[in-house]
């Protein structure tokens, strides 16, 4: 079969250095070109560097994908969530621009990075949903309503461009070790005690009430992204390993008790801390988390011969690892707490 060239946008974070590493990795793929607000000092072989910006008034991205027979588009901004109008330049309108480039540059396939946030809340007898369920996100979080955009800029986008590929991936959450201290810097700050997070050291946590999540290690999703490149598939790809996940689960990971936690505290008590700038995660994500809907991954099964090789369970360990360790890779994102004093 013909080699493929591939670019990643949001090549250094979370997915997207799981993902070059995955693409560069398989005999097919002859180039992975990662494209970055900053350049890592992260060397992976096969994985060429640049950077560029996506924003509007950014990089020239038709020349970028010129003779590109893949685009992961995987480059996302979460902060700041005080400031909505910048995250929706970035996310919005910077996919937008990626989009059109896609289809002036004449790439043969476009993947993109949709998400769980995107689903609007969840059927009332908390069933798993597939890829038909609709994608309105929730309307109180900047994240939701910019992954649900995309969805609705895709479908008309995707009727003007037959003859590319459009495939959208929506994973779980994702975790690995690596990107644990970017995960912190990004929903929790840096208040959070991170050399504390080890068995024995946390007495407690607050098991909020109807709080349950589906996570995924990101190398799996990268398997995933990985496949939707090669196989000649379109489409909503959901992406989840089992099992379903809640505060108790977590807490036995630490050896940890809980406390139960009405919703509405948990909620009042982020966004005094938002206010106050002490946490950056915003009050209307956790209303969203807590709607979410339970994804069923059969497509991808089915579709892209995709089965996970870790449990849920292991991703959020591997997570919590992470955060102990300070653990991170040499990418502006992803670069580890110790570099940022955290903790001290």
């Amino acid at each position: 079969m013909a080699p493929v060239k591939v670019v990643v946008t949001g090549a250094t974070g979370n997915a997207g250095t799981s993902v070059v590493h995955a693409l560069a990795a398989h005999p097919r793929v002859k180039d992975v070109l990662g494209i970055a607000r900053r350049l890592p000092a992260l060397d992976i072989p096969g994985v060429r560097w640049v950077e560029a910006d996506i924003e509007p008034g950014g990089a020239r991205l038709t020349e970028l994908f010129s003779g590109t027979d893949a685009v992961v588009h995987l480059a996302w901004k979460f902060q700041p969530t005080h400031d909505p109008v910048e995250t929706w330049r970035t996310n919005v309108l910077g996919s937008v621009r990626v989009f059109e480039a896609c289809a002036a540059a004449g790439v043969h396939a476009l993947v993109h990075a949709s998400s769980v946030g995107a689903y609007s809340p969840g059927p009332a007898d908390g069933r798993p949903v597939d890829e038909s369920w609709p994608t309105h996100g929730w309307p109180g979080a900047a994240y939701t309503r910019e992954k649900a955009y995309l969805e609705r800029y895709l479908d008309g986008y995707q009727l003007s461009h037959p003859e590319m590929r459009v495939v959208r991936i929506r994973p779980a959450f994702l975790f690995k070790t690596a990107a644990a201290s970017e995960q912190r810097r990004i929903f929790a700050g840096p208040l959070l005690p991170w050399r504390l997070i080890r068995p024995g050291l946390i007495p407690a946590l607050p098991a909020i009430s109807g709080f349950r999540f589906q996570a995924l290690h990101t190398d799996d999703a990268a398997a995933a992204y990985l496949a939707a490149v090669l196989r000649p598939v379109r489409g909503p790809f959901n992406l989840v390993a089992d099992p379903v996940l809640d505060i108790q689960a977590v807490a036995r990971l630490l050896d940890a008790r809980t406390v139960p936690m009405p919703a509405g505290a948990a909620r009042a008590a982020l966004a005094a801390a938002w206010r106050l700038h002490v946490a950056p995660a915003d009050p209307g994500l956790l209303d969203a988390v807590l709607r979410l809907p339970l994804l069923d991954a059969g497509r991808a099964r089915d579709e892209l011969a995709w089965i996970p090789s870790h449990t849920a369970t292991d991703a959020v360990g591997a997570f919590l690892e992470g955060l102990h360790r300070g653990a991170g890779l040499e990418t502006p994102p992803l670069a580890a707490a110790a570099a940022d004093g955290a903790g001290r």
